[in-house]
């Protein structure tokens, strides 16, 4: 097998994976914001939660907190060369699923003004709690990139 570095960039033979760490996201810690593939350029996106550049939840409700992270999670997309148009899946994690679908028409309006009209596949799934206490809302997606 042959194994070349180039910067953030290994590849194997016809495949490289890229991980992206966009600094307006903050420093991970145990996880790469993106990890991209090329070979078809699949993208894996990590789940964002709400977070600021300075690591804290922002955000009081299910909204606020939909809208940041699903704002962190197309930042991301970018940073891998990715437009929402990219994303094939999406999965939502939720601490309150009947708070996320009382607030629907709502979080269906911060879609559309970020990501547009086309929906990837989706899945919404709840939750005990998520690695932050105080999150709500975790987003997670695989886009491909062309």
């Amino acid at each position: 097998m042959q194994v070349a570095l180039t910067g953030r960039r290994v590849i194997r033979r016809s495949v490289a994976i890229e991980r992206i760490n966009p600094a307006e996201l903050g420093r991970p810690s145990g996880f790469t914001h993106v990890v991209s593939v090329t070979s078809g350029r699949l993208a894996f996106l990590a789940g964002q939660t709400a977070l600021d550049a300075g690591g804290q939840i922002t955000g009081s409700g299910v909204v606020e907190q939909f809208e940041r992270a699903l704002g962190n999670l197309l930042t991301a997309l970018r940073a891998a060369g990715g437009q929402p148009a990219d994303l094939v899946s999406v999965t939502v994690y939720l601490t309150d699923l009947d708070d996320y679908r009382a607030h629907g028409r709502e979080i269906g309006e911060v879609w559309r003004r970020l990501a547009g009209r086309d929906y990837p596949a989706m899945a919404a799934v709840g939750v005990h709690r998520l690695w932050d206490p105080a999150a709500l809302v975790e987003v997670q997606g695989v886009a491909a990139i062309g």
